[in-house]
């Protein structure tokens, strides 16, 4: 993935301001997560060919990422992340929380190729989803996230990594910028979510 020019860059996080306050992460943990609005539903296709909306998961906590499998630099990075978050979550991660990685490469991430890449990375499919669809239905999906993808002459993607939280009812919560957010504060308000509804 290559980078994005500085102006694009700057106009894009402008873009995205009002979904994404910086000032989530300033509040300690006895206070709630702000709400920033109920979370963009999507009805798309995971790696086994199956359909799957963001509502099959109402009751559980959502990380919801954008990645491609062709990506060589910063998906596998924020993939990778994840995966060690997933570990240190324990016997919470599938039946109280769950990932969902969204292709913006969806004419190349095919079922099958999203398969092969979760299991390159060893990722448990009983908690986490990877999502391919028509292109526009995706693209469309990414635009509601904040995620903004554009493929270059090369046929790379260049694209705004944005990692959303979405909590049991299906409100956005909280998102993260790039792929090197804090992994530990990630695992927290993930389980922050999963508390209020004790």
């Amino acid at each position: 993935m290559s980078a994005w020019p500085v102006h694009t860059l700057a106009l894009a996080l402008a873009l995205l301001a009002p979904a994404a306050p910086m000032s989530a992460h300033d509040a300690s943990h006895a206070e709630r997560l702000p709400t920033i609005g109920a979370a963009p539903d999507f009805t798309l296709t995971s790696q086994d060919g199956e359909p799957l909306s963001l509502r099959d998961f109402r009751g559980k906590v959502v990380a919801v990422a954008f990645i491609f499998a062709s990506c060589a630099d910063i998906c596998p990075m924020l993939t990778d992340n994840m995966a060690r978050v997933k570990d240190a979550l324990g016997p919470l991660f599938g039946p109280q929380i769950s990932f969902v990685s969204i292709t913006v490469d969806p004419e190349r991430d095919t079922p099958e190729v999203l398969k092969q890449y979760a299991q390159n990375f060893a990722a448990d499919v009983n908690g986490w989803s990877f999502l391919t669809g028509d292109p526009a239905v995706v693209h469309d999906v990414g635009r509601r996230y904040g995620v903004i993808a554009r493929k270059t002459a090369s046929g790379d993607v260049d694209h705004i990594l944005l990692t959303s939280l979405v909590d049991r009812n299906g409100s956005l919560r909280v998102q993260y910028i790039g792929a090197s957010f804090d992994l530990e504060e990630f695992r927290s308000d993930l389980l922050s979510l999963v508390d209020e509804a004790r």
